[in-house]
C-alpha cells in the first residue's frame, strides 16, 4: 500500500468502514516506532526479542488487502484489523511471550495498515513487530495491572 493514503483511500481499498467522526480526508501516519490504538500497541520486534519468539506450533497467515481481525474489543465491540497488500506482510499467532500479551509478529516489506472503526488507522513501516495488548494500573497506584478494555 502506498505511503500517502488518506483514511478515505485506505476504507475504499480495503472494504472496511470507520465511523462517521472519523475526517476521512487525514493522511493516514506511517511509523517504524512504537504506536498504540485502543488496547494494542505495535512494537519493533527488536525491541522485545528476548521476550518472545514464535512458538513451535505458531501458524503464519499472508495478510489480505480485505485485512483480517487481531483483536475485537472489549465487550464484543469494534475489531482491530490488519490491512496490505497481497504478498507483502505475513501475520504469525501463538507466540511464547514471558508477559503473556503479545497476540503475534507482524512481518511486512510493504507498508501495512492496523484499521478500527473508532480510532481510525495507523501505518506501520516495514519491518517486524510484536502486536500486544496494553496494561494499565488497577485501583490506586499500587493496584494489579489491567487489560486496557477499548
Amino acid at each position: 500500500m502506498h505511503a500517502e493514503l488518506t483514511l478515505s483511500d485506505l476504507t475504499a481499498l480495503s472494504g472496511l468502514d470507520v465511523l462517521d467522526h472519523l475526517d476521512r480526508e487525514v493522511t493516514v501516519p506511517v511509523t517504524s516506532g512504537l504506536q498504540a490504538q485502543g488496547d494494542l500497541i505495535v512494537i519493533p520486534y527488536a525491541v522485545v526479542s528476548a521476550a518472545i519468539q514464535p512458538a513451535p506450533w505458531a501458524r503464519s497467515i499472508a495478510v489480505p488487502r480485505s485485512g483480517i481481525e487481531l483483536l475485537r474489543s472489549a465487550a464484543g465491540g469494534n475489531p482491530h484489523c490488519l490491512v496490505a497488500d497481497e504478498g507483502t506482510c505475513i501475520w504469525t499467532t501463538s507466540v511464547q511471550d514471558t508477559m503473556r500479551l503479545a497476540l503475534g509478529i507482524i512481518e511486512t516489506t510493504g507498508i501495512a495498515y492496523l484499521l478500527h472503526p473508532e480510532h481510525g488507522a495507523t501505518g506501520i513501516a516495514p519491518g517486524c513487530y510484536v502486536v500486544r495488548r496494553q496494561r494499565e494500573r488497577g485501583a490506586g497506584r499500587l493496584g494489579p495491572p489491567l487489560l486496557v478494555a477499548d
